[in-house]
């Protein structure tokens, strides 16, 4: 799956730099990129044929800067409602858990659901777990969750089935930032443990304060 995705990304990043006349917007998944254009400034048999041609000349993910991001997590207390349900179901221990999450690392795959919402691949066999039966009918932005065998970070307060294992005060998706979001598919993740005080710390920044903390050059 990495490989199918990191193809994917080429292929838009690719797509990108040829600038193809009447494209309007692209938006890579895990196996496809959706491709809006208007067909009166380039034609369906056109695009096909650039699309075909950037495929035979092979394209490589490293064309575009993708980012590395060191997202901090509070997992105490009322920042984790799920945690020890989820260490119960598995059977490990609240810590096991959270040693699991944050000694992985983590591919944004795609960006959706909601407006810059990462589905992160890369969760660690231990922690795969069946969504909750009953949805909450809102999780906070900020919330880092768990379904399946992916996890995600919310950009704003949304419905949902997946497990709460803590917060983080970054954004993924912010008005007031020059780019409203935050990541982009072929993006890597890692999460670090900080205590609740840390978080009201990094909660009082502004994101031109608190962008270059957690994120370097990939």
């Amino acid at each position: 799956m990495p490989e199918i995705n990191d193809a994917v990304v080429a292929l838009d990043i690719a797509l990108a730099a040829a600038e193809v006349a009447g494209i309007i917007e692209t938006a890579p998944s895990y196996r496809s990129l959706l491709v809006c254009y208007e067909p009166t400034e380039v034609s369906f048999e056109q695009l096909v044929t650039e699309l075909r041609r950037l495929l035979l000349r092979g394209t490589r993910a490293g064309q575009r800067n993708t980012a590395a991001w060191n997202v901090p997590v509070v997992y105490d207390g009322p920042f984790a409602p799920d945690l020890g349900e989820v260490a119960e179901r598995l059977g490990l221990t609240s810590e096991q858990v959270i040693t699991a999450h944050v000694q992985a690392d983590y591919l944004v795959y795609m960006v959706g659901f909601a407006p810059g919402l990462p589905y992160l691949g890369g969760l660690p066999p231990a922690l795969h777990i069946s969504r909750r039966l009953n949805p909450r009918p809102r999780v906070p932005a900020g919330a880092v969750m768990i379904g399946g065998t992916q996890a995600n970070i919310v950009p704003m307060a949304v419905p949902s089935a997946w497990y709460i294992l803590g917060q983080t005060p970054l954004r993924a998706f912010d008005l007031n930032r020059e780019d409203p979001f935050l990541f982009r598919s072929g993006d890597r993740v890692r999460f670090h443990r900080i205590d609740a005080a840390e978080y009201d710390r990094l909660a009082g920044m502004t994101s031109e304060q608190l962008l270059p903390i957690v994120r370097a050059a990939a």
